[in-house]
């Protein structure tokens, strides 16, 4: 009787363990970069691949908008040898502390066809009021930018949006 007990916990345990059939990404990270040095911002999201993924198959990573509008669309193609695969949105405005923002993850194969879609969100401990109205350096010598201070030379921030003066 124990050893049939053992037996049906052990498959129970097993079963837990394995990955739904259709998963062949799962997400590894994601978080909100802020380059304060440039005054830019982006997500980054970083995939594992599980399983095998037809040659020609592409991923899209859809990030909402933190500035409204449409959502920022990132296309890969994986190939036969990729165990990672890592995205960086285009700069981003008007990102709000502690606001959920949507992510979308399309696996498509070669035909077109959808083979995976992933739905998260990601929330930032910032916003953008800690980033700087304009890069603090410029050129290839990361020359100080004097336009990015005021004329006491301290850092012009950037306003929440919508906020005025």
């Amino acid at each position: 009787m124990n050893r049939m007990l053992l037996t049906a916990l052990a498959a129970l345990m097993l079963a837990g363990c394995q990955r739904e059939a259709n998963d062949y990404l799962s997400i590894n990270g994601k978080i909100f970069i802020f380059n304060v040095r440039l005054s830019k911002a982006y997500y980054t999201l970083n995939l594992n691949r599980l399983a095998d993924v037809p040659d020609g198959s592409m991923v899209t990573a859809e990030f909402e908008n933190p500035a409204g509008g449409p959502p920022l669309s990132v296309t890969k193609k994986v190939f036969p040898n990729m165990t990672r695969i890592d995205f960086q949105s285009p700069d981003l405005d008007c990102i709000v502390a502690d606001k959920p923002y949507a992510i979308t993850i399309t696996l498509r194969a070669p035909d077109g066809k959808e083979m995976q879609r992933i739905k998260t969100t990601l929330a930032s401990t910032l916003d953008q009021t800690v980033m700087p109205e304009q890069a603090l350096v410029r050129g290839n010598a990361y020359d100080k930018n004097p336009t990015a201070y005021d004329a006491t030379g301290h850092v012009k921030f950037r306003k929440a949006c919508g906020a005025q003066g």
